[in-house]
């Protein structure tokens, strides 16, 4: 069972950036596919961008399509975030999260494990 921690959360202006990192321990995080999702206060827990076990292709939300970016890091056995031109609707708590598939999906029914999250708050 892989475990993770997310990191790099806080508080920021609305146009700010952030960059949020996952670090993951035992499993085998090279083969398996990495998402992350957020949950807005008071709403559901929702997806937000995911990526190829290689790294080689990312799949995104429509509302953070050209803003968020995925990444990865194999050797460090780290997942990467960067989110940019920050609004007030991106106020959440991030989680990171593995897949047992190699391609991306936005289906949290896929993902096995998961982060504790780290807060995200945009202000005006």
């Amino acid at each position: 069972q892989v475990q993770l921690v997310e990191s790099g959360g806080g508080l920021v202006q609305a146009g700010g950036s952030l960059r949020l990192s996952c670090t993951a321990s035992g499993g085998t995080f090279s083969n398996i596919a990495m998402g992350w999702f957020r949950q807005p206060p008071g709403k559901e827990r929702e997806f937000v961008a995911a990526i190829h076990w290689s790294g080689y292709s990312t799949t995104y939300a429509d509302s953070v399509k050209g803003q968020f970016t995925i990444s990865r890091d194999n050797a460090k056995s780290t997942a990467y975030l960067r989110m940019n031109s920050l609004k007030l609707e991106d106020t959440a708590v991030y989680y990171c999260a593995t897949s047992r598939r190699i391609y991306p999906t936005a289906r949290p029914a896929d993902y096995t494990s998961w982060g504790q999250g780290t807060q995200v708050t945009v202000s005006s």
